[in-house]
């Protein structure tokens, strides 16, 4: 299973979450879709071409084997990847796990562009945070036209996450787990592998802040707001 969001759209929480259920492993952001395949020589090019393999084909294999052995060590059924920038190869994954399922996590694009900014604000301005996660934004949305799969909000999941949780559970076809409303201390320790927050590091969910007001809502995040149905 994929988790296909944009940052700092509560994908930690809802991987610390999934990871709590007996059949599911979904470890800190893999980063797969950024392992390459390399052919030092023509004649090592030329002889996996002959077998049928290109690049992106043997970079699949490797990308699959690094999924398959994680979930092997974990012991569980199932393994869920959550890393944001997925969304900007959900063609590839899509074509390297045609079993794969999908799960669309949304947010409001202004939090979604205040917590970024928060994340860094030496980084990025307020302006340069929201047109840079609006980048994350557009290729979720890309990814839910062209991909079946289950949407959820983060907004739902902080306010009612049994319910957010049984659906995605049903979704997965795996039973409900009572443990995914108290999943204790997640692992994910170093930025860049996930978020590590307050509210994730209390094993519960919480509630998350209020919704900016429309005014609140910068310029450029106004179509995608009523894109997502956070603004009419």
């Amino acid at each position: 299973m994929f988790i296909i969001s944009p940052v700092r759209s509560g994908s930690t929480l809802l991987r610390a979450m999934l990871n709590a259920h007996p059949d599911l492993h979904a470890p800190h952001e893999l980063h797969v879709r950024r392992l390459r395949v390399e052919f030092d020589t023509s004649l090592a090019e030329k002889a996996m071409e002959a077998l049928g393999h290109d690049r992106a084909d043997l970079e699949h294999l490797l990308w699959d084997r690094v999924l398959h052995r994680e979930l092997v060590r974990s012991g569980k059924r199932f393994i869920v990847e959550k890393t944001p920038a997925n969304a900007f190869a959900y063609e590839r994954l899509a074509a390297c796990w045609p079993g794969a399922r999908f799960v669309f996590l949304l947010r409001h694009p202004a939090s979604i562009a205040s917590s970024w900014h928060e994340a860094s604000p030496d980084r990025r301005t307020p302006d340069e945070a929201a047109a840079d996660a609006l980048r994350y934004m557009k290729a979720v949305q890309r990814a839910r036209a062209a991909l079946p799969g289950l949407t959820v909000r983060y907004e739902d999941l902080t306010t009612d996450p049994e319910r957010i949780g049984r659906e995605i559970c049903d979704f997965l076809g795996v039973p409900w787990a009572a443990e995914l409303l108290s999943y204790g201390t997640p692992d994910v320790v170093t930025k860049g592998l996930g978020d590590w927050k307050d509210k994730i590091r209390s094993g519960t969910v919480q509630q998350g802040r209020d919704l900016p007001g429309p005014d609140q809502v910068p310029e450029v995040l106004k179509s995608m707001c009523r894109t997502w149905e956070y603004l009419t």
